[in-house]
């Protein structure tokens, strides 16, 4: 937004994560087991972007860590950020920076018709899984699995938008989900304790 300009040096980025730091309401007191919280977007109504980052949580009782990505509502932007290749940039990018577990290119109406428990690896579009979780059994076409280095694989479903919207486009998620989990792809552990 006009005066809150984020510029990319290091420093900055430091010094915005350090005010996101999660704080008690009445002492502002940091609270370290649940990290820090922030958001960034663009000025531009009609094409806003956003990145959400909530990281260096290790309470049991929070929503864990996450970046979200919002692309545009509307306009060019949008048709050029929600196409494979550029989501698969997206995906292996972070991937390789931060090392996750999973990472998913997804809407949220397909996640809520495809997700069966509530702390599992989320199957999306793309998706990334590290190796960490297991290995990816053979898939269906026209799902491609690529690896990201040493790290794990990105998978994706179809070269076109899987579209909560579309019963074979959802049937189709849903089975590679199936056959993940059946694979033990998509257990995550519970949280640990509340570190003292």
């Amino acid at each position: 937004m006009p005066g809150h300009l984020v510029r990319q040096n290091v420093e900055e980025w430091e010094q915005l994560f350090l005010r996101g730091m999660n704080r008690t309401d009445a002492t502002r007191k940091v609270m370290e087991d649940l990290g820090f919280r922030v958001a960034v977007w663009n000025a531009k109504t009609s094409e806003r972007t956003r990145i959400e980052l909530h990281c260096g949580e290790y309470s049991p009782f929070g929503p864990g860590n996450t970046c979200l990505f919002h692309p545009p509502h509307e306009g060019p932007a949008r048709e050029r950020i929600l196409s494979a290749p550029v989501l698969a940039g997206v995906l292996t990018s972070i991937a390789t920076a931060w090392d996750p577990d999973f990472a998913m290119a997804s809407s949220s109406e397909m996640v809520g018709l495809i997700q069966k428990r509530k702390r599992e690896v989320r199957v999306g579009w793309l998706t990334y899984v590290s190796r960490r979780q297991g290995t990816v059994p053979p898939l269906p076409a026209p799902v491609r699995i690529e690896p990201v280095g040493t790290l794990g694989w990105l998978l994706i479903l179809s070269p076109e938008p899987m579209m909560a919207s579309n019963p074979e486009h959802v049937a189709f998620t849903a089975r590679i989900r199936e056959l993940l989990d059946r694979a033990g792809l998509l257990e995550r552990p519970e949280p640990g304790p509340v570190r003292e």
